[in-house]
Order: structure tokens, then C-alpha cells, then sequence
């Protein structure tokens, strides 16, 4: 099964960004989304960002991740 997870960019250079995961900043292609801005969610699998998401959308789906981490820690 393939997951895509999404991030904030921090900071964009060229067609690569910075984007951050739950404190942990990793360098994505923005190839396939050439829109996607510093401050933009972006949902990434396999260290391409595939779509721009919307920040609430982006928000909730973090926080079932994280609800779905703590319900597997215990």
C-alpha cells in the first residue's frame, strides 16, 4: 500500500521545495505541481508533491495521522 503525506513548504527553490512533516523538514520535486508556493500543503508520495491541498484539508488529515498514531503507541 502506498501513502502520500502531507507537508508544508517551507521554502522553495527552482522546481525543488522544503517542505516540513510534523517538524522534520525533507526536499520534494515540485515538478508536478509548478503552482505550489512557500506556505502551500502539499500532498507527497515518494518525494514528488502530487497535489496542493487546501490548509483545512491538509490540518484534519494530520490530525486522524496523529490520532491514528497515538491509538497504535498504546
Amino acid at each position: 500500500m502506498c501513502v502520500a503525506v502531507p507537508g508544508k513548504i517551507t521554502a522553495v527553490t527552482g522546481s525543488n521545495a522544503e517542505v516540513e512533516f510534523g517538524g522534520v523538514k525533507r526536499s520534494v520535486s515540485l515538478d508536478l505541481v509548478p503552482a505550489a508556493k512557500k506556505n502551500d500543503y502539499v500532498l507527497v508520495h515518494a518525494g514528488f508533491a502530487i497535489q496542493v491541498l487546501e490548509a483545512a484539508e491538509a490540518e484534519e488529515t494530520l490530525k486522524l495521522f496523529q490520532e491514528i498514531y497515538a491509538n497504535e503507541s498504546r
